[in-house]
């Protein structure tokens, strides 16, 4: 389980580590995608197998499909961790989530988001705003 926020600096090849605790997780893969809001996500090859299969069994108009196919996996890619601990973030995925030469990567259970610093800390305050009333709202669902 992901767990926990960090503070790590892009090297000026687009190298990012990742923090120890996280890299025993991934093994030596794991595929980065786009996030739904401007964050780069990171899976364990095990969670992206269930992310796929999830994707496959649902029911979509073709068209939907489609859609969802191009910009899941077509923002997709595969990575080993080097022997430093450290993934090359590629420049879309970079461009994307505008992170540029520092990044915060956050636990989130079974994957990881990496974040431009400033688009982190204004969805942590949106999050924290809303958090408690969704969880209130999981309670009275029991």
């Amino acid at each position: 389980m992901f767990l926990g926020e960090y503070e790590y600096k892009v090297d000026s090849k687009g190298r990012l580590p990742l923090p120890p605790k996280f890299r025993q997780e991934f093994g030596s893969e794991l595929v980065l995608t786009r996030g739904e809001e401007p964050c780069i996500v990171a899976y364990p090859t095990s969670e992206w197998q269930k992310v796929t299969e999830t994707i496959a069994t649902k029911e979509m108009i073709p068209s939907k499909r489609r859609k969802v196919h191009r910009v899941k996996y077509g923002s997709a890619h595969n990575l080993t961790l080097d022997a430093q601990g450290r993934i090359a973030l590629p420049s879309a995925l970079r461009a994307y989530s505008q992170i540029e030469s520092d990044a915060v990567i956050v636990g989130a259970s079974s994957y990881v988001e990496i974040w431009n610093p400033p688009l982190w800390n204004a969805e942590k305050v949106s999050s924290e705003e809303e958090v408690y009333q969704i969880i209130e709202n999981l309670e009275g669902q029991q």
